[in-house]
């Protein structure tokens, strides 16, 4: 006989953590996410800055792919990537982007919708001096997306990079760099005990930010 907790339609959670007050509401949506955020970074600080990234191709169909996200202000938030990479070839034909951050610590889910746009080289400078030296060295050695053989081996070519940078600093290849999301639409979800979850919505319309209330 199967072990019922074992069974995906068995399982169950009644989230009763916390909930979101609507009579105290900040006008910006960047103010409230910086705020679970950081609540989020105290609970888990290794993977609170993670998030889905879904794109579309050219041929209508989406992918998601978790990312890391390196930059946060009231402009938008930042991640980096390959530039030659199957999210960003998705972003050169549509830069319509959805991120979504999910908390199961605290019970809580933020999904944004917005544009993706490449950040200066200077800022993508900034960032990739910043990377450990390996991080920097396997920027150089991946050819993200493209297809390897299934025994590929890195090492003889990570030492050969290492020999050739042990004194000397890293460039950033043209290939590497971040995208800012600037985003149009948040909506902030609490779970709630018997799923009637708070749902609070951001929409960016005529240069302001409209809060509005979704049924669970």
């Amino acid at each position: 006989m199967s072990n019922p907790k074992k069974n995906i339609k068995n399982i169950r959670v009644d989230y009763n953590k916390s909930n979101i007050d609507y009579n105290l509401m900040p006008y910006s949506p960047f103010k409230l996410f910086k705020l679970w955020l950081d609540e989020a970074i105290l609970i888990d600080n290794e993977n609170a800055n993670a998030f889905v990234l879904s794109t579309v191709s050219s041929k209508a169909l989406p992918s998601s792919r978790v990312v890391l996200l390196r930059g946060l202000d009231n402009n938008g938030l930042t991640f980096f990537t390959n530039y030659n990479s199957s999210k960003s070839l998705n972003i050169d034909f549509n830069n319509n982007v959805s991120m979504n951050f999910f908390w199961p610590q605290l019970e809580k889910q933020v999904r944004i919708l917005g544009c993706a746009i490449k950040i200066s080289s200077d800022e993508s400078d900034m960032y990739f001096n910043s990377r450990p030296k390996q991080s920097q060295l396997g920027a150089l050695l991946s050819n993200q997306s493209t297809e390897i053989p299934l025994n590929h081996d890195y090492t003889n070519h990570l030492t050969k990079l290492e020999a050739e940078h042990k004194n000397k600093e890293v460039i950033r290849p043209k290939y590497w760099g971040g995208y800012i999301v600037k985003p149009e639409y948040f909506e902030f979800w609490q779970g709630r005990p018997s799923r009637l979850h708070d749902r609070l919505c951001y929409s960016y319309k005529n240069d302001s930010w409209l809060k509005t209330r979704k049924s669970p």
